[in-house]
């Protein structure tokens, strides 16, 4: 028998950890799980913009929660997950989202700062989902991981782009998404990754100001850059049994533009 479509994406009596999820996308992502209905554990390094998050997802009704922790420490990382055991009980579904960048020419790129970025970027995706995955998805053979990566992880940069650290970051990421979910399989735990494109945030401001925002818009095939509400259905997918029989896939939420020769 089939289930019915909206069943596929409910996520009701569910928990979600959201690294990085106070703002940005990660907020995105957390409002979408939210809004399905799972439970949220929001963490990221400053305590009053998770407040300022979970305030603003209990307005929605969503049942959300915090925790101040730096990913890019390993303890840190493991004790996000400790919280989220002894607050949620459980870890149906995890989101790696916390990230860093850092603009400088490759000739000139401070070592100490590509260990800045490849120490959030790809090892605490590793420390995390290891962590959840022993304390709760191996045991109870079940689990989603959804590693945020980029299509900056995909290919070049455009010449103005000068984030040595993070492209890399990111196709590290892309093949520690593949890799793992080859090897989890066996467990019941699914592993993808977003390759968001261009979304105006923080993050991107700066480098949207230098390489302007109009002229990054209109590269995509679409004319536009992402919104607030573009990786919502992307990440129900990846997060529900809608997407049960989905592992290891790579998926750009870019306008088109990783479909460009060249792009």
């Amino acid at each position: 028998m089939s289930t019915p479509v909206m069943k596929l994406f409910d996520l009701s009596g569910q928990t979600a950890v959201v690294t990085g999820g106070s703002r940005g996308l990660g907020l995105q992502i957390a409002e979408a799980l939210g809004e399905a209905g799972a439970k949220i554990l929001l963490s990221s390094r400053k305590a009053a913009d998770l407040e300022e998050a979970a305030a603003h997802l209990q307005a929605k009704g969503i049942d959300a929660r915090w925790v101040a922790a730096n990913a890019a420490q390993p303890e840190d990382g493991r004790r996000i997950v400790a919280e989220a055991m002894e607050r949620l009980g459980r870890i149906d579904i995890l989101v790696n989202n916390a990230g860093a960048t850092w603009g400088a020419p490759a000739e000139e790129h401070p070592l100490e700062a590509w260990d800045k970025v490849m120490d959030l970027n790809i090892r605490s995706l590793f420390v995390i989902s290891q962590a959840a995955a022993v304390a709760s998805m191996i045991p109870r053979r079940s689990g989603r991981i959804i590693n945020v990566a980029s299509i900056a992880g995909l290919g070049g940069n455009p010449s103005g782009m000068k984030t040595i650290a993070y492209n890399t970051s990111k196709g590290a990421a892309v093949n520690f998404t593949r890799a793992l979910a080859a090897e989890w399989g066996r467990h019941g735990i699914t592993v993808n990754a977003l390759a968001p494109g261009f979304f105006p945030s923080k993050m991107t401001k700066g480098l949207l100001d230098t390489l302007g925002a109009d002229k990054m818009a209109a590269h995509a095939p679409l004319n536009r850059l992402g919104d607030d509400d573009d990786l919502k259905g992307a990440t129900l997918l990846f997060a529900s049994a809608a997407g049960k029989h989905i592992t290891g896939q790579i998926l750009p939420v870019d306008g088109g533009v990783s479909a460009l020769i060249g792009g």
